[in-house]
């Protein structure tokens, strides 16, 4: 662990971020060159005295999860977080493998997306990132661990996944995540993480055991139109955006309504029920 490089690094990220870059107001009396650590700290989920010590060149070394929360909040481009890891004495993560890193680009939208319920998520339905009304609307889908992290593997062998979604609807997800995973396996072959949810799906569910046997690619549902069920509003019929990163590894989700329907209406409560209860 190189401590006087990583905190010299980090320093020079920091100052180099405008806080519009990162959907904060400038204000008329800011004197700080780029972000505060407090704002740093606040965007990479940790305390600021955490971050401050490592600046300082002080405290223990950083464990993989808060380098990667540290990349994602200071926008760092692939070359950027690999070198981070490095200084941190920490292998680099893999890039072909693994989609967990939400490029600036991306990063920058979704931060301006303040007051819309919107997502990052990778091609194996991993969520990445949510903004707080996208919590509110579906849950905070971005804690779980192992193959749980894929919310097609959730579909198939947890009941509770379901809940987001009218019963109804129920058939034409399970084909279109079935779809989803067969189109990311012919991609990333036997031996990737697809492979392994592929595998331990046909292990655990028959249902995507003959789904898959159907050998469907390419299953949409017809439009943009996609059904929530709240557990306090209802059902929500909201349109939804999607927008590709360039090698189409991630995904931003944006959910928008109709104005002056009744799910318009129900999308500007989600800020005042709060944050959907836990599924897990």
């Amino acid at each position: 662990m190189d401590r006087a490089q990583l905190a010299d690094f980090l320093r020079t990220r920091r100052e180099a971020l405008r806080p519009e870059d990162v959907g904060l107001p400038r204000g008329p009396r800011r004197r700080t060159r780029g972000l505060r650590r407090e704002e740093i700290a606040a965007l990479c989920g940790m305390s600021t005295d955490y971050y401050a010590r490592i600046e300082q060149q002080r405290g223990p070394m950083p464990s993989e999860p808060m380098l990667a929360a540290l990349a994602r909040g200071l926008h760092l481009s692939l070359d950027e977080r690999d070198h981070l890891f490095r200084m941190a004495g920490h292998n680099t993560p893999s890039r072909t493998l693994r989609t967990d890193h939400v490029s600036p680009g991306m990063m920058r939208i979704l931060d301006r997306l303040t007051d819309t319920p919107a997502q990052v998520i990778s091609t194996l339905a991993e969520t990445l990132v949510q903004t707080r009304l996208a919590v509110a609307l579906v849950g905070n889908e971005t804690g779980y661990t192992g193959l749980d992290r894929s919310l097609a593997y959730r579909w198939f062998t947890h009941p509770h996944a379901r809940r987001i979604y009218p019963e109804a609807d129920h058939a034409t997800h399970s084909r279109i995540f079935t779809s989803e995973l067969r189109n990311a396996y012919s991609r990333q072959g036997t031996d990737s993480r697809a492979g392994q949810i592929v595998n331990a799906l046909l292990e655990k569910s028959g249902e995507f055991a003959t789904l898959w046997s159907a050998h469907e690619i390419g299953v949409r549902r017809e439009g943009d139109l996609k059904r929530i069920q709240h557990p306090d509003l209802g059902i929500l019929e909201l349109h939804c955006q999607v927008l590709f990163d360039a090698d189409q590894a991630q995904a931003l989700l944006v959910y928008t309504a109709t104005p002056g329907t009744d799910s318009h209406d129900k999308l500007q409560l989600l800020s005042v029920v709060g944050d959907r209860p836990s599924q897990r």
